[in-house]
């Protein structure tokens, strides 16, 4: 089966009609392992990821040395945004925190495709505006709410990207959120005593998801709101007759 006949699992690539998704050139499918770098801060864009399993944290550098999460990729959308915006590199990384998998394309084919092609470029930028929606609001969350609720709205970040339960422990989660173990310990302990999570072993699941949103104070929902608004419905894959076998090649990353 060619590669352009798959059902992509990536919200961006499943949007795309059989000729945008040609204009990317040779595509891989790889896996993806938690801790792997797909972009280094300040250094130029050697790939293009759309994740169709698992995510990844863009995170900031502080002086001293430490990260913060400043947005999450998912399924919906794509690392290499610099790429979109026309230049070579970002000051942030992207470390693949949910394992999984992507489809990889050259950055070098997606600037030709972009070129070409109105369509494809209005569909990324469009993506690229409501990235910047959501990294605002991460912004605004960790300036003015309670860490409880900005764990909260973590949690149904997450659980969009992963589902309702999903493993997480209290250290990486004080590292993506640049507080203490300890707070977060109690913030996860304060959520489940408000019946809006269960905790158990290393997993979370969320079993109040509307619960959840609302003790966020509307810090959860705008930039996802945003994404459905400028992306719409996803369109039902083309199929075409296979051109090159080779077009398609799962290999580890």
């Amino acid at each position: 089966m060619s590669f352009l006949s798959s059902r992509f699992e990536n919200g961006l690539l499943s949007r795309l009609s059989v000729e945008d998704l040609a204009l990317l050139g040779p595509m891989e499918r790889v896996d993806l392992a938690p801790q792997n770098a797909l972009e280094v801060a300040n250094r130029s864009v050697e790939s293009i990821y759309f994740i169709e399993r698992g995510f990844a944290s863009v995170v900031a550098d502080d002086a001293d040395g430490g990260i913060i999460e400043v947005g999450l990729i998912g399924p919906e959308g794509m690392t290499g945004l610099a790429v979109v915006h026309g230049v070579e590199k970002t000051p942030f990384s992207t470390v693949v925190q949910g394992g999984g998998s992507a489809v990889r394309v050259d950055p070098e084919h997606l600037r030709a495709a972009l070129a070409d092609s109105p369509s494809l470029h209005q569909l990324f930028m469009r993506y690229a505006q409501a990235f910047a929606v959501q990294v605002a609001s991460t912004a605004s969350a960790n300036g003015r709410l309670l860490l409880e609720q900005r764990v909260a709205r973590w949690l149904l970040m997450v659980g969009d990207r992963l589902g309702e339960s999903f493993q997480i422990t209290h250290e990486f989660l004080s590292v993506m959120l640049a507080v203490r173990r300890a707070g977060v310990t109690r913030a996860l302990q304060d959520l489940e005593a408000r019946g809006l999570i269960r905790t158990m072993r290393g997993v979370v699941a969320i079993i109040d998801r509307a619960g959840l949103a609302e003790f966020t104070n509307g810090a959860y929902g705008l930039a996802e709101k945003e994404y459905a608004n400028l992306l719409g419905p996803e369109s039902e894959p083309e199929l075409v007759e296979p051109r090159e076998p080779k077009h398609y090649r799962k290999v580890s990353y």
